[in-house]
Formats: structure tokens, sequence, C-alpha cells
């Protein structure tokens, strides 16, 4: 059993990074999809701080309430990763996309950039 079967149903999770300019922390409530023993997460629009700041500084921490785990964050670059990783997201959240951000739900699904986080053992 994962330490992540709990959560996976759950609709968000807080992702805290460090600033890549601040250097200071930064909490994001983010959708996320459970993919083995990491998360994914799907960054749709740009520019997109959390995601600029998960390239710059790797290591962050991911919490549920108060389980909270730290790991390394890693940027998609695999194909058929990126696609596993969309099939996932797009079945657990029913969502059309946004117009006023020119994001339809396809682009989001399998073409918006993805980071998935691995992570320490506790």
């Amino acid at each position: 059993m994962s330490w992540l079967d709990p959560f996976v149903d759950r609709e968000c999770c807080d992702v805290v990074t460090i600033g890549r300019t601040s250097g200071q922390e930064r909490t994001t409530e983010l959708w996320f999809g459970v993919v083995g023993e990491a998360i994914a997460f799907i960054s749709g629009t740009t520019p997109c701080d959390w995601r600029a700041n998960m390239v710059a500084n790797p290591k962050v921490t991911v919490r549920f309430g108060n389980e909270s785990r730290t790991g390394t964050a890693r940027l998609v670059v695999d194909p058929d990763e990126r696609r596993r990783i969309g099939d996932v997201m797009g079945a657990k959240y029913d969502w059309s996309g946004d117009e006023e951000i020119g994001l339809t739900r396809d682009v989001w699904v399998y073409g918006c950039p993805v980071l998935v986080v691995s992570f320490d053992e506790k």
C-alpha cells in the first residue's frame, strides 16, 4: 500500500516550492494525479510561477492536510509518459477548458508541460 492511496481521489493538494527569485517558500493549491508512487501536475498557463520554481529548485513539499512529504520534481519529456499522465488527469478531472486563457481540454490533458514529483523515503 502506498502512502498516496488515501489521497488519490482528493481534488487538490498543496505544493510548497522555493521561489526562484525570492528564495521564499511559496504554497500553491494544485490539481494532481497519482502515477505509481509519484504525483503529476499539469501546468496549463504561461507564465506559471510554480512550474518555474520547481524547475529552478526541484525540492518540493506536497501536503494533504496534516500529511506531508518532500520530494524531487522533474519535467516530463518522454511523449509516452506524457500521454499516460494525460490519461490519468483527463480521467480524474471533468474540465472542459478555459476560453478566457485559450486553453482547451485536449491541450491541457495532452499538450501542456507536466512535472512529476517522486518522494523521499519517510
